[in-house]
């Protein structure tokens, strides 16, 4: 607590002390003048950090989950909005999922949040029950 009080005190002695140095308008520090190559150095800085910390892990991200999308194939297991289903159909812009209860909903590929890649046996399966609802 000892060690808390003494940091708030110093920081405060720090950053008070130019203020009060100056006793009165003609002792007042002057302004500080940063040349415009300053300033445009730390904007740059600013605009480079920005990008690294907050640009480029979004565009990551948003190029991995259009890969995702791009890789349906029919049968995966699929998460949309909270809804899970498997794939039956595969359109340009949707898909048409098969739930749980056996029926069916079209759902925009962009909704899709989560891929599970169906094994060999559930792609069967699901050609197969396509065939017999031909």
């Amino acid at each position: 607590m000892k060690k808390l009080t003494y940091l708030l005190l110093s920081l405060q002695a720090f950053l008070l002390t130019p203020f009060l140095s100056a006793t009165g308008e003609g002792d007042a520090m002057p302004g500080r003048d940063q040349g415009l190559w300053q300033t445009l150095t730390m904007i740059a800085i600013a605009v480079v950090f920005f990008y690294f910390i907050l640009l480029r892990p979004e565009q990551k991200r948003r190029k991995a989950a259009e890969e995702q999308r791009s890789s349906i194939k029919k049968g995966d297991r699929v998460t949309a909005m909270g809804i899970i289903g498997i794939v039956q159909k595969i359109q340009d812009n949707t898909v048409i999922l098969k739930m749980y209860d056996g029926s069916k909903i079209e759902m925009l590929k962009a909704a899709i949040s989560d891929v599970i890649p169906a094994t060999e046996e559930e792609r069967k399966r699901a050609e197969k029950i396509e065939d017999i609802n031909s």
